[in-house]
């Protein structure tokens, strides 16, 4: 089905492997094409509760994009080629279900802005993030501006954007733009010990916690509105209704996601 992707599902959890290895796993059209389909697949597939994007081979999650591509764009086409990531990155963002970026190596560019387009992330020890693009004359086109921003507060964000250099796994995690590092054969591990976690909690409150969250990026949106409004409709659920009777019970909750 796939020809620079791999995807498998185990345990309700959907596997997307970026599978360029040769080519350090850099994000061409064809990429962004067949990502955008998979992630079409999460939303849509109800055997599938979270997911995991990682890099295929040791050396990289995704060590950028294809440059090559971008030697015959005028700037209208540079425009129109982020839209595209813009659409895949924020449907990433706004999935219901979580989504894990699973960093094996390098994650630089687009890389670092698909890792940082997911919910939360975890590195390998050997994972190297960065935005370099001030290096080719140019700066994150996929939301990256924002999201790290976000992330890691400003001045950090632009440190790493205007120097272009790297950070390790650890300053990562003090900057607060990982959730955890591990040994890189513990790296899928940890994921899906997180993931099935999740599995175990009320999916449409889930569902709405990344809602809110991520109002925190949308100009416009009145955030604490939204949260009113969600916490409201929980109410309304019968997964509240399971939730507040197992405390009461003392027993574990068994959801259905209505």
């Amino acid at each position: 089905m796939y020809n620079t992707i791999k995807t498998e599902l185990t345990d309700n959890i959907f596997f997307i492997y970026i599978n360029r290895p040769d080519k350090m796993n850099a994000l061409n059209q064809e990429v962004m094409k067949e990502l955008a389909l998979a992630i079409d697949e999460v939303y849509t597939n109800k055997e599938i509760k979270s997911a995991v994007i990682t890099g295929k081979g040791e050396k990289a999650f995704v060590a950028g994009a294809d440059i090559s591509e971008f030697l015959t764009l005028s700037d209208q086409q540079g425009i129109e080629l982020a839209k595209k990531g813009h659409v895949v990155f924020k449907r990433i963002e706004d999935s219901a279900k979580p989504i894990i970026a699973a960093v094996n190596g390098f994650a630089l560019g687009g890389g670092c802005e698909l890792a940082m387009a997911c919910h939360f992330r975890i590195a390998a020890t050997n994972a190297r993030f960065g935005q370099p693009e001030v290096n080719l004359g140019l700066i994150p086109g996929y939301g990256g501006t924002q999201r790290l921003t976000a992330l890691v507060g400003k001045g950090k964000a632009l440190e790493m954007m205007m120097t272009g250099d790297m950070i390790n796994a650890e300053e990562a995690l003090e900057w607060g733009l990982v959730n955890y590092v591990v040994a890189p054969g513990d790296l899928l591990l940890k994921s899906t010990e997180l993931l099935q976690k999740i599995h175990t909690r009320a999916p449409l409150a889930v569902a709405r916690v990344i809602k809110c969250a991520n109002a925190v990026l949308n100009n416009g949106v009145d955030g604490y509105e939204m949260e009113l409004n969600e916490f409201g409709a929980c109410f309304a659920t019968k997964d509240l209704q399971e939730g507040a009777e197992a405390f009461i019970q003392k027993r574990a909750a068994s959801f259905i996601g209505e």
